[in-house]
């Protein structure tokens, strides 16, 4: 009776959430841009306002960068912490959005009903279900369905540099029995998932210089060594012809995903054309032995994510450049060891390298994989509260990103996460004219609703 109530709240409430997400949506907090530090901590300010509200004891905690949210509350049974960052990405290309990136509107799209601005899917509306299911729960019952810990994160998507830090500061008062973290999605219109794996991250930049000054291409060509030569000759022996990383000891520490995880994506019945007709492509790459969803999932990739070298302005200049370079990225699965990975890729470039040039390397971070222990009771509790509450069945599904902060509260707190969100792959996240449809903000929010007071009750 206590849920049905609680349910229902949230219904009548609707449009008052609403009201509050389109607050917080209105304050422009991109972490990455100096110029927006005070909106940064305006949006965390009227955070710890709105949870303040609901009853916590709600405080911004300041960092070396922008600031956390830290909330507490009392109640019965476990200890959950809460999750989501309140900074969004930056806007650009402005000329691309319909209109103001932080004006948002509810629009309707193909019959649905959708909110639109910058930071509605990512990750301001799905933190805001987490906030409104316990504003449900406190308003109808007087009380929060478990022990609560909320943290909010204002640099996620700068690349979190204060994370770790605050994280160690504070590990006794943040540690909790399980971390609630809503920052995924679905894994197809109207089917829930939760995510039990995350790929980690190793970011890395060469520098490869030959000549010290670019030359001509018509003196020198034939004699001077070329740098976009060397770089392209590299990059290109990164693959074999099956896909499969060329880099030594690459697979060597991968830990599988169990055989009824496996089974259970092979189940999912992903369409692989689909995706890929979707973004105008026709044939699979990476691993030829793999499934899709393995490939997605959990094997490891490296990726070529840019390259410069020489000029590349209008017209044609034809000069032999003194440096090229490329940025070059590796997913990361359960196992591997990202220092190890990046060790592994620079000798393996140096090893390569005519004597006549030089290589710099400049690191762009590193996070390990996490792979989640589902096995903990609350992932069944959650699983069954998704399917009862979306038309489709819930799974567990893999993600090809990287969330860093579920392995970081592993490795410094000792908590395990649970992940649930519910974009769709249509939002928009980090492009022009970002969106969140209603009904993962509404559906989002009962959902938390439910699994809150069954784990409660459990």
């Amino acid at each position: 009776m206590t849920l049905s109530a609680v349910l229902d709240r949230i219904d009548t409430d609707l449009p008052a959430a609403l009201d509050r997400l389109f607050d917080l949506l209105r304050i422009p907090s991109i972490s990455t841009d100096p110029a927006y530090d005070a909106d940064v901590a305006r949006a965390a300010e009227w955070l710890a306002a709105d949870l303040a509200s609901i009853g916590l004891d709600a405080a911004v905690r300041p960092t070396s960068g922008h600031p956390m949210v830290v909330a507490h509350g009392d109640g019965p049974g476990p200890h959950l912490l809460l999750y989501g960052h309140y900074d969004v990405q930056p806007v650009d290309p402005l000329d691309l959005w319909h209109r103001d990136p932080f004006d948002p509107e509810l629009q309707e799209v193909d019959g649905r009903k959708v909110i639109r601005a910058r930071g509605a899917v990512d990750d301001k509306g799905q933190l805001m279900t987490l906030v409104e299911a316990l504003r449900a729960h406190k308003a109808e019952t007087g009380a929060l369905p478990c022990r609560i810990t909320v943290f909010f994160e204002g640099e996620e998507e700068s690349g979190s540099p204060s994370l770790v830090p605050f994280l160690t500061e504070n590990a006794d008062e943040l540690r909790a029995d399980l971390a609630l973290i809503c920052d995924t999605g679905l894994f197809a219109r109207g089917v829930p998932a939760i995510t039990t794996s995350l790929r980690g991250l190793v970011g890395e930049e060469i520098t490869i210089t030959g000549p010290r000054i670019d030359l001509h291409s018509g003196q020198y060509g034939g004699m001077a060594m070329n740098p976009n030569r060397v770089l392209t000759r590299i990059l290109g022996a990164l693959h074999d012809d099956k896909g499969r990383v060329q880099v030594p000891g690459f697979y060597d520490d991968i830990i599988d995903p169990p055989a009824e995880v496996l089974e259970g994506w092979t189940a999912l019945g992903f369409d692989a054309d689909a995706f890929l007709g979707e973004v105008g492509l026709s044939l699979p790459s990476g691993e030829a032995d793999r499934t899709p969803l393995e490939r997605l999932w959990s094997r490891p990739t490296a990726e070529i994510n840019g390259m410069i070298g020489g000029y590349t302005g209008a017209g044609f200049k034809t000069v032999i450049p003194s440096k090229a370079s490329a940025k070059v990225s590796f997913r990361l699965v359960a196992g591997q060891d990202p220092a190890k990975v990046r060790d592994a890729f620079r000798a393996w470039v140096r090893a390569q390298l005519p004597a006549d040039c030089s290589v710099e390397f400049h690191d762009h971070g590193a996070a390990p994989a996490s792979a989640m222990d589902i096995s903990h009771p609350a992932f069944a509790i959650a699983l069954d509260a998704l399917s009862t509450e979306w038309p489709g069945k819930a799974a567990y599904i893999g993600s090809g990103g990287s969330i860093p902060v579920a392995g970081y509260f592993k490795e410094v707190l000792g908590v395990d996460s649970l992940l649930a969100g519910f974009g769709n792959d249509d939002d928009a996240m980090h492009s022009p004219n970002e969106k969140y449809d209603l009904e993962s903000f509404h559906r989002g929010t009962r959902s938390w609703a439910r699994i809150l007071h069954e784990v409660g009750q459990a």
